[in-house]
């Protein structure tokens, strides 16, 4: 049946507003500020990059942004390769104790939440003795945090034998296969070690450590040359957290995508996980960055008279908080 003068109108008129609005949106990808940012491993705590992504909040603050996962995510940062990278205090620090200039503009766990899975024949901490446990690599999160842990069990680092294995996927295959004796991994993460037969010798949760884990990492160089662009970077990984807070199906969907992965048992751990870790507030914690010097001192002699609040960067978050942005997002 034909189309009325005045349907035909309003055909007409949808079209135009419809061409509008998409060469509005055209327009707005094309102007936008082209950044790239690298993440270490895929993860729970590693999120909030993803949900800003799929949530488009990056658009929303007038960004485009390549997401990068890379094990050289700090090389990469320190090299300008990229302008922002996820990635442990740990990681970040140790670049920064060798004379580079990355710092912490905000931060995702501050205590210490690992499992320590081994083999099953391994019944304690202290049978850990003469064994071989897997870390990505040294100096990396997985490597401090055994350090941290094995002397409150009377052991030394010297008692172990570390193996550089890679992220927490390889290590667990490398836990599975035999190769290793034992490794850290995240929540949910270490439920696939208990699946096939491993054991939790313990929950680093229950040691209340503060250890500063993953946070939004910057160079000082950018932030002195591209401080807008670092301050809308904020304040999209800000509103990330509040999707984290109020939008679980945008969070879901982000995991599904980043971790590759459409169990939804696995969604939904991984996402409680970063849910419960991170506040709307996410100051890195300068308690964290004590216990990774402390940790670091033993081998890197500057770490020992290092200042933990030279590694943290809070001058955007607070402009961010003070003006009542992040308060409003709850209202």
């Amino acid at each position: 049946m034909m189309l009325n003068r005045r349907q035909s109108l309003r055909v007409k008129r949808y079209f135009i507003v419809t061409v509008l609005f998409m060469c509005a949106l055209q327009s707005a990808a094309s102007g936008a500020d082209k950044v790239r940012a690298a993440y270490t491993s895929p993860g729970p705590t590693q999120g909030l990059l993803w949900i800003a992504d799929i949530g488009r909040l990056f658009v929303k603050n007038g960004l485009s942004v390549e997401i990068i996962y890379t094990r050289a995510a700090i090389e990469a940062l320190v090299a300008g390769e990229v302008e922002f990278g996820q990635m442990t205090g740990s990681l970040m620090s140790s670049a920064r104790l060798q004379g580079a200039d990355p710092v912490m503009l905000a931060g995702v766990q501050d205590i210490l939440d690992d499992r320590l899975v081994a083999r099953p024949t391994i019944k304690s901490v202290e049978d850990l003795k003469g064994k071989r446990i897997g870390i990505f690599r040294f100096g990396s999160a997985s490597h401090l945090r055994v350090v941290n842990v094995l002397p409150r069990y009377g052991l030394s680092e010297r008692d172990v034998a570390f193996l550089q294995i890679g992220d927490t996927p390889a290590r667990l295959i490398a836990l599975s296969a035999g190769s290793i004796d034992a490794t850290l991994a995240s929540p949910p993460d270490y439920l696939e070690a208990v699946n096939v037969g491993m054991k939790v010798l313990l929950n680093l949760r229950d040691l209340n450590v503060p250890y500063q884990g993953t946070g939004l990492v910057v160079t000082q160089r950018l932030l002195a040359t591209k401080r807008d662009i670092a301050r809308r970077f904020l304040r999209s990984y800000v509103e990330a957290i509040h999707l984290v807070k109020t939008d679980p199906a945008i969070s879901k969907r982000a995991f599904s995508k980043y971790r590759q992965t459409k169990d939804e048992k696995q969604l939904e751990s991984a996402y409680l996980t970063l849910r419960e870790i991170v506040k709307p507030k996410p100051y890195p914690s300068v308690e964290g960055f004590k216990t990774i010097l402390k940790d670091a001192s033993d081998k890197v002699a500057a770490a020992k008279s290092a200042n933990p609040k030279d590694f943290i960067d809070v001058s955007l978050l607070e402009e961010l908080d003070r003006s009542g942005a992040i308060d409003a997002l709850y209202r």
